[in-house]
């Protein structure tokens, strides 16, 4: 048996050369030798003439090599069977196809004698066993289905498809505030943002062209002829992932989108097929098979998600809620209004004052440090100094001593200022480590900040903090995952895509049981008699509210769970902290039984 391996086209012309000159001499093997060489050396006028008929043989070759796109041939020789003036010989052929494909696969020359000179009896065969004498061999790439995005029931939110791309560049168009009205008109029934003086301010501002909007095939279909020819309007088509419903997680699914899209392309086949005259596939030489890309699961729950959009998209200020499941720390739903969406994944990454809902982060301290629990007995005027701080109860209120609990469910600002001074400097950021406030979470398809909760080694700085204005900020999402921590008795790993490691920057020591349970109590109580009364319909609700004062008006703020579901809302500058309960409360009595 002889191999030839091509290397450089100098070396194969003179190998054939060598080959084809001593074909008479040694019978069919050398020349069949320099048959198969200069095939693979894609010398295809020195192999046809190595045959009986070369103008066919040329032909047919140099469609085997164009068709199957091939990068390269290696040709071996095998077997021989010699009758006579005729001849058998094996061959193997292994084709380098493009993307790293290989195929391989046998057949036999014919050969015969005349005039004592051994040639290759021409048919299509010598090329492929299978091939007929008038098709073609074709190589043909099958795509593999690329991967889709689901939500945590298996239904799509995000899957592949042909979009169209529609830019404006004002400066081309004669009259651009007709043209941005008419392609206003056009495509605000997709996004309600869309009037004309938007679209128009964003193009002016874009640098370039400025992408309007991205349509599915069936939304492009429903507009077409409205903007087909706009002036200064450019539509491209082109390849993306798509929301199933664009009211669904807006914000959410765009960072998704972001995260996932390099990798949704699985594995393409391929196949070799061979075409008659007529171009119709006759036959299929080679297939592999494609390997699709796995899809992606998401934690968000629809049935959650869906609440939590439409309870948020009620009010007209900034509102924004965070869901967690405390269990597995599976983030269920995200949820912010068009005026949040404006400052971008707020819900997960703004920094706010917490205002009263941190003092459940007080109280978890004075618990631990020993100087209260839920029945110690603190003070509750309506105001109360500390240092050069004069702390006032809302709407100065006072209830005198009470047991931490009630000043708790109360919201007393003076009994917490008065807990917070009495600690030391680093009680309550170690409190809220516990409680998953304060650590770093790179988490894949969302951007998260927790919070910052500072050392606070001043007196007054300790006394703000303590209820929740000082210095201390925090996201909505650093609340959900506190509140998480309560139900479950530790703090959770909060995760959004399935199999994707969430990575914790900071330590997060273990929670006592007694402080659980102390803040289980204390939470049930504002719910059940305290400023959270107004959620007591919907179940075993345990909570906690917070109006945060700022320039120009007060968070309105409520953070608390229900079984398996922790939640965190915020109406920026909302007002009192009822209107985020009300928020809240909306989202629960729209969730089905046994949420």
């Amino acid at each position: 048996m002889s191999i030839r391996l091509i290397v450089a086209p100098v070396v194969i012309a003179l190998a054939v050369t060598a080959a084809g000159c001593s074909a008479s001499s040694q019978g069919p093997v050398p020349a069949a030798d320099a048959f198969v060489t200069a095939f693979a050396a894609r010398d295809l006028d020195r192999a046809a003439g190595l045959t009986t008929v070369p103008d066919k043989a040329v032909a047919a070759l140099e469609s085997a090599w164009d068709h199957l796109q091939a990068e390269g041939l290696r040709a071996e020789t095998g077997a021989a069977r010699v009758t006579g003036d005729t001849a058998t010989v094996e061959y193997t052929y292994e084709w380098a196809l493009p993307r790293n494909r290989t195929w391989r696969y046998t057949g036999q020359l014919q050969l015969g004698r005349s005039d004592g000179r051994w040639v290759v009896r021409w048919t299509s065969s010598d090329i492929h066993p299978k091939l007929g004498d008038t098709q073609t061999m074709m190589l043909r790439a099958n795509p593999a289905p690329r991967a889709r995005v689901n939500e945590s029931s298996g239904s799509d939110v995000l899957v592949p498809g042909k979009v169209t791309r529609v830019a404006f560049t004002p400066a081309e168009a004669a009259d651009a505030g007709t043209a941005a009205k008419a392609l206003a008109s056009a495509l605000i029934r997709f996004d309600k943002r869309l009037t004309p003086e938007f679209v128009l301010n964003s193009a002016r501002a874009a640098a370039g062209a400025y992408t309007v909007a991205l349509l599915s095939e069936v939304e492009f279909d429903q507009v077409r002829d409205e903007i087909l020819g706009l002036p200064g309007v450019r539509l491209t088509q082109e390849w993306d992932l798509m929301p199933t419903d664009r009211d669904f997680a807006p914000d959410l699914m765009t960072q998704v989108r972001q995260t996932v899209i390099a990798e949704v392309d699985g594995k393409a086949g391929w196949s070799v097929v061979t075409v008659n005259a007529n171009g119709v596939d006759t036959d299929v030489l080679k297939e592999v098979a494609s390997q699709p890309a796995p899809s992606f699961a998401l934690s968000i729950d629809r049935f959650v998600q869906s609440a939590a959009q439409r309870a948020v998209d009620a009010p007209a200020q900034q509102t924004m809620m965070v869901v967690l499941r405390p269990s597995t720390g599976a983030i269920l739903a995200v949820a912010q209004n068009r005026a949040a969406d404006r400052d971008g994944p707020v819900a997960t990454i703004g920094q706010y004052p917490p205002g009263s809902v941190f003092k459940t982060v007080t109280a978890a301290a004075a618990i631990s440090a020993g100087i209260a629990t839920p029945d110690t007995v603190v003070p509750c005027p309506s105001r109360i100094v500390i240092g050069e701080r004069t702390i006032p109860n809302y709407n100065l209120f006072g209830v005198g001593d009470v047991p931490m609990a009630t000043a708790y469910e109360r919201s007393c600002n003076t009994s917490f200022a008065k807990l917070a001074s009495a600690l030391p400097g680093l009680a309550l950021h170690e409190a809220a480590a516990k409680f998953g406030v304060g650590q770093g979470y790179t988490l894949a398809g969302l951007p998260t900040i927790s919070g910052s909760v500072p050392p606070a080694e001043d007196l007054v700085q300790r006394t703000e903090d303590g209820i929740g204005q000082g210095k201390v900020v925090v996201s909505p999402f650093g609340m959900a995952v506190m509140a998480a921590t309560i139900a479950a008795g530790t703090a959770p790993v909060p995760y959004l895509i399935a199999g994707r490691p969430t990575i914790v920057d900071g330590a997060r020591p273990p929670v006592e049981p007694a402080v659980i349970d102390g803040l289980r109590s204390m939470m049930r109580m504002v719910v059940t008699g305290g400023t959270a009364e107004r959620i007591v319909d919907q179940g075993e609700v345990f909570g906690k509210t917070g109006e945060a004062e700022v320039e120009g008006g007060s968070h309105s703020w409520f953070v608390g769970f229900r079984g398996d579901l922790a939640f965190a809302t915020l109406l920026v500058k909302g007002g009192s902290s009822d209107n985020a309960v009300g928020v809240t409360r909306d989202m629960l009595a729209a969730l089905p039984a046994g949420y």
